[in-house]
């Protein structure tokens, strides 16, 4: 399975990045801050939706996405444009993403960044403090809960907001347990890729009293909408834009629902 594939060959990468940066390396060069501000979760104070646009250059399902890919540009347009967030790949194999896209991001918006990768190790979470990601994202289908759990502690002391992506109710229970502020729901199932849109509009029906952001298989307006109506707190959307031919613009019209 495609999930299984990326998580291993994951591994493989942080077996010869830890070689060169032990943990205890990358941990002498983090400040924790005794007064974090969680901007990302302040978000929900104030917005009722929020827009989180993805800067992705290719994805296993798709191939490349966007042949001429300044993520830089596409950053700076989705901030001028009203995102809330940009979702920022650093998977290198399967999404050709990078750490140092999030870094230089991070130099040019004021928005905040979340690091979108495969986590499955604390150094990775250490890692994304140290590169300047603001929040992470936390897959359900790849951990368990003691880990999901223990992963959500230390992102916190970090200073770091999560995004904890799930794709059943199951998963939904065990982020909830966990202490998840912020839940994902993925149309798309890691699994075998297929889309399911009608899956985090109907997770919402059972699961009233939680932030809940839908990520994945939103191509228009009227998927937005339907969104916004079933209650949700939020998209995730890559792909939609990535295809545009005026990102802008597609995305002002997307805030417009």
């Amino acid at each position: 399975m495609i999930l299984d594939d990326i998580v291993r060959d994951r591994q493989k990468d942080y077996e010869k990045i830890i070689q060169q940066k032990p943990i205890e390396e990358l941990k002498k060069q983090i400040k924790i801050d005794d007064n974090p501000k969680y901007v990302f979760y302040d978000l929900f104070k104030d917005k009722d939706f929020i827009f989180i646009c993805e800067c992705k250059h290719k994805s296993p399902s798709k191939g490349i996405i966007k042949e001429d890919y300044n993520y830089l540009e596409i950053a700076k347009e989705y901030e001028k444009n009203g995102a809330d967030a940009i979702s920022c790949l650093t998977e290198p194999n399967y999404f050709l993403g990078d750490a140092n896209h999030l870094i230089n991001i991070k130099k040019e918006v004021s928005i905040p960044v979340l690091r979108k990768d495969f986590i499955f190790s604390e150094y990775q979470i250490y890692e994304s403090k140290l590169i300047g990601a603001d929040l992470i994202l936390l897959i359900c289908a790849i951990l368990d809960f003691d880990t999901l759990s223990n992963y959500l502690k230390l992102a916190h002391k970090l200073g770091l907001s999560c995004l904890v992506e799930t794709h059943s109710e199951e998963e939904i229970e065990m982020a909830i347990k966990a202490g998840a502020k912020v839940i994902g729901v993925n149309n798309r199932n890691l699994k075998d890729f297929s889309v399911d849109n009608s899956l985090a509009k109907s997770l919402r029906e059972k699961y009233k009293d939680i932030i809940l952001i839908s990520e994945s298989g939103i191509k228009d307006s009227n998927d937005v909408k339907e969104i916004k109506k079933a209650g949700l707190n939020g998209v995730l959307i890559g792909e939609a834009l990535m295809k545009s031919n005026n990102i802008g613009k597609t995305l002002e019209e997307f805030k417009k629902c």
